[in-house]
């Protein structure tokens, strides 16, 4: 009698899980070896999904970055770096060097470099903090450029 009921319980405990893999597969089919061959493709599908998710954000974190450079009045421009590289100091620096190379003054720095390296500056947009020479916007940001690839 024991044996009975253990059976019968096991053969409701299957069916319970049969039913949450044909809802969580959609699956349309009443058979067991259906449901079963739905919920391995369902499996299959979403490995797939999981792998090219993967790629697309090894692709995005290697490859995406963002230079902005605006003037701000007559006298200022605000450069903002957003990129995904992993040797955050040598970027920092970098980008450092390449604005002391055209001899602008940084009047404020903001790093941050948790996930992302994030830099926010304002410089003088003024050569050697004089009013003789302005720089360009394109030249500060080709040098910006430049440096974030000189890292890689």
């Amino acid at each position: 009698m024991a044996s009975r009921v253990s059976k019968i319980q096991r053969r409701k405990a299957l069916h319970r899980k049969l039913q949450i893999l044909k809802n969580l597969t959609n699956s349309k089919s009443a058979k067991k070896s259906c449901i079963i061959k739905d919920a391995f493709l369902y499996i299959c599908n979403l490995k797939l999904q999981l792998e090219a998710i993967t790629r697309q954000h090894h692709y995005l974190i290697n490859n995406s970055q963002e230079v902005k450079v605006e003037k701000v009045g007559e006298k200022y421009l605000v450069i903002r770096v957003s990129c995904c590289k992993k040797k955050r100091q040598d970027l920092l620096v970098s980008i450092l060097d390449a604005i002391e190379k055209l001899n602008l003054n940084v009047i404020q720095v903001r790093v941050e470099a948790n996930y992302l390296f994030g830099l926010e500056a304002i410089v003088d947009a003024n050569i050697n903090g004089t009013d003789d020479q302005v720089v360009d916007v394109k030249d500060v940001n080709e040098a910006i450029l430049n440096a974030i690839n000189k890292c890689n």
